[in-house]
């Protein structure tokens, strides 16, 4: 008798993460064509020890259904390709006991076989909200553990139900089409952050847990109805499906896929326009500029701002629309002041950007 359905949909997943880890360009011929052979039992043992070590793949895990479903689906499935497996756990310490609780989690990795396992504790900040503050705190955790234990990549636990809930929150910003692209399935420096549960519902992953008996924690913050997220899940899209009908889920994850290919093709047709629309000395020249489609232009302005150190996150739809007032309504006014002390003005016919 074959695993409960729900194992084998979560197993399945992260097999073929792994093998898509494993043959991925940006790495080595040589590491790669060892983690494929030994998923086929073609290594020899004498000649175990002049080849390259195996990739390491981590997972970074709370404790929640969702990221012990991925670790024990990481521990099932890495042995049979040639994977090393570990865990990372990150305590933001924004609870009583939370130590105590990622020490838990540590035990719990180590239970399901996987090696190396961290626990690391952060200092969460306050710069764009708690939510947002955490999730800096947690990336920039795993980004310098990857980089420690020299791990090829971190598998995140994220489901097509957060999914959901990020391409409505971002509609709520009306930030644009790639706002709407959700989250990536692998993303980060080098492909380093791989999710392979976007095609799974949550549901999908407590399943797997109850069935492996592996204890979860439901972290109290994910019911708060002080984070906006949580009130998203709990009041927002539970109202959207009664009133629509069963499937928004998946709908907004279609949606997510569509808009990500949408505007992979935008950034993309802007980068081979932008060259065209600079004079000799790298300056934008705005007729150039106005006879452009209004989301391939807005996307110059953007890169343009960034460049010059407006930081990414802080650039909002609005700032951008700003500057581009300054090419297709421009009646002399005056410069416009960009987060990063940058500042765009309109000069002879050409677009300024520049840290003022």
């Amino acid at each position: 008798m074959g695993p409960h359905p729900a194992v084998a949909a979560i197993r399945l997943a992260v097999r073929r993460a792994l093998h898509d880890i494993i043959t991925h360009p940006s790495r080595s011929p040589e590491t790669a064509a060892t983690a494929v052979a030994a998923s086929h039992g073609t290594i020899h043992a004498q000649s175990r020890n002049t080849l390259p070590p195996s990739p390491l793949v981590l997972v970074a895990c709370s404790g929640g259904a969702d990221s012990m479903a991925l670790a024990s689906a990481l521990a099932f499935e890495a042995p049979k390709l040639g994977v090393r497996a570990g865990g990372i756990t990150v305590d933001h310490g924004l609870q009583p006991g939370s130590d105590l609780r990622a020490d838990e989690v540590v035990l719990r990795l180590r239970g399901l076989g996987l090696d190396p396992v961290e626990s690391i504790a952060v200092t969460v900040g306050r710069d764009g909200g708690p939510e947002a503050a955490a999730r800096d705190a947690r990336y920039a955790a795993l980004d310098d553990a990857a980089e420690r234990h020299g791990a090829t990549a971190i598998l995140l636990g994220h489901t097509r139900d957060d999914q959901a809930e990020t391409v409505l929150l971002g509609l709520a910003r009306g930030s644009g089409i790639r706002s709407l692209s959700g989250m990536a399935a692998v993303s980060g420096a080098d492909g380093r952050y791989r999710r392979p549960f976007l095609q799974l519902d949550r549901q999908t992953a407590r399943k797997a847990c109850m069935a492996q008996s592996l204890p979860v924690w439901d972290d109290p913050h994910n019911t708060d109805p002080a984070y906006t997220r949580s009130r998203l899940r709990h009041e927002g899209l539970p109202a959207l499906e009664k009133a629509l009908g069963k499937g928004v889920v998946e709908a907004l994850a279609r949606t997510a896929q569509l808009s990500r290919d949408d505007a992979d093709a935008l950034d993309s047709w802007a980068s081979q326009a932008e060259a065209s629309v600079r004079d000799a000395t790298g300056l934008l020249e705005c007729a150039k500029l106005y006879a452009l489609p209004p989301a391939v232009r807005r996307r110059i302005l953007r890169r343009a701002a960034i460049d010059a150190g407006a930081p990414a996150g802080s650039l909002f739809a609005r700032h951008i629309e700003e500057v581009d007032r300054l090419i297709t309504g421009w009646r002399g006014q005056g410069a416009i002041n960009l987060p990063g002390k940058v500042v765009a003005q309109r000069q002879g016919g050409r677009l300024v950007i520049r840290q003022g």
